[in-house]
């Protein structure tokens, strides 16, 4: 639309209104690449203490809360989940964790390479706080498969 003015044509300007939908692609954006950075640091959050853990063949043990894991490693340290404790506190610091919740479930992970005493005096120390539900943690020979289920 063009009208004359002084001989010089001017075009009128149609106003244009405002855009009432919302964009949502710098929303998706930012969401797919916070998705990406906790797919990436999840696995590493529950990593915890490095032991290198002995073969059994054994079932996986069934449960649906979350349990403590004691951790021994190669120098004989002990963890509870990434908390190094000495021995003589470890009894009681569990016994103080567990006080709200009697039938939490204790794992033991012991590195492959310590003694055998330790892990009893480990074991023992967790028997003393109260501690019933208590399972050595091992890993699955690469050579057998796990069957579904397991």
């Amino acid at each position: 639309m063009a009208a004359e003015v002084n001989g010089r044509l001017r075009r009128r300007r149609r106003r244009r209104e405002p855009m009432s939908q919302i964009n949502v692609t710098p929303f998706v954006d930012v969401m797919l690449v916070l998705l990406v950075i906790f797919m990436v640091t999840a696995p590493l959050l529950t990593a915890g203490v490095e032991v290198n853990l002995p073969e059994s063949s054994a079932k996986a043990l069934k449960g649906t809360d979350e349990p403590l894991a004691v951790s021994i490693d190669q120098a004989g340290k002990i963890y509870i989940q990434e908390n190094e404790v000495p021995l003589e506190e470890l009894g009681p610091k569990l016994k103080a964790i567990t006080e709200q919740k009697p039938e939490a479930r204790v794992f033991v992970r012991g590195d492959r390479g310590i003694a055998y005493g330790q892990v009893m005096a480990v074991m023992s120390a967790i028997k003393e706080a109260g501690i019933a539900n208590v399972a050595l943690v091992t890993v699955v020979p690469a050579s057998e498969p796990l069957k579904p289920g397991q």
